[in-house]
């Protein structure tokens, strides 16, 4: 792949690294040079001086071929412009934007651009940390229909399978984490204790999934 990333502050030289290691091109684009030594020696990719919302910087940047373009900056209005640019102008499929304020990152996301909210991310993933039973979303969809929510299970549900927590839920369970490993169920597979559950759902549903997931088992196992 090739990928355009505007910003090389700590955010945007992580992603180059780790997208550079992997065997991407990539190409980084900040107004300031200074920025680039973040960089080091060791990056393989190119590196551009501009505004990232300047056609010309973008072309040169190899916009034209990209497949995916990250919007990093510092400036939520230069992130999105930009963002909209590679999306609506130059057809990358794959484009997100990190927003700063995080009231606006649901109308972007709303708009089809998905959305990295820094205080959002950070508060949300703190809560998990220091309110396990609370509910937080690890993802929405771009058209904000659908999350993923953990699902605390019952102790009665241990020895249950996904099947039939998916039957009186209604939910569709999208990953679990077992040990510290994620895995895709299927609907034989039996819940362990200690298992972390990760449930599909809408703004409708979720208050009744997650009910029925804490509750005690109908019926036995």
């Amino acid at each position: 792949m090739h990928v355009v990333i505007m910003g090389c502050g700590r955010l945007g030289s992580t992603l180059a690294h780790k997208l550079d290691a992997q065997g991407h091109t990539v190409s980084v684009i900040d107004q300031n040079s200074d920025a680039f030594r973040r960089l080091g020696a060791e990056f393989g990719g190119t590196t551009i001086t501009g505004v990232g919302f300047d056609r010309d910087v973008l072309r040169e940047a190899g916009i034209e071929r990209a497949d995916a373009f990250a919007a990093v900056s510092s400036g939520d209005n230069s992130n999105i412009i930009s963002a909209r640019l590679a999306r609506e102008t130059y057809g990358v499929s794959r484009v997100v934007a990190r927003i700063y304020d995080s009231r606006r990152a649901l109308v972007y996301e709303r708009l089809g651009i998905p959305t990295v909210a820094t205080i959002r991310w950070a508060a949300d993933r703190m809560i998990r940390h220091l309110v396990p039973e609370g509910t937080v979303e690890v993802f929405r969809d771009p058209t904000s229909s659908i999350s993923i929510v953990e699902a605390v299970l019952h102790r009665d549900w241990v020895g249950s399978t996904v099947g039939k927590l998916e039957d009186a839920s209604g939910a569709r369970v999208a990953y679990l984490m077992r040990f510290g490993i994620g895995s895709l169920p299927t609907p034989s597979t039996v819940l362990q204790d200690g298992d972390q559950v990760f449930v599909l759902v809408t703004d409708d549903t979720v208050g009744s999934v997650l009910a029925i997931a804490s509750s005690a088992v109908q019926g036995g196992i």
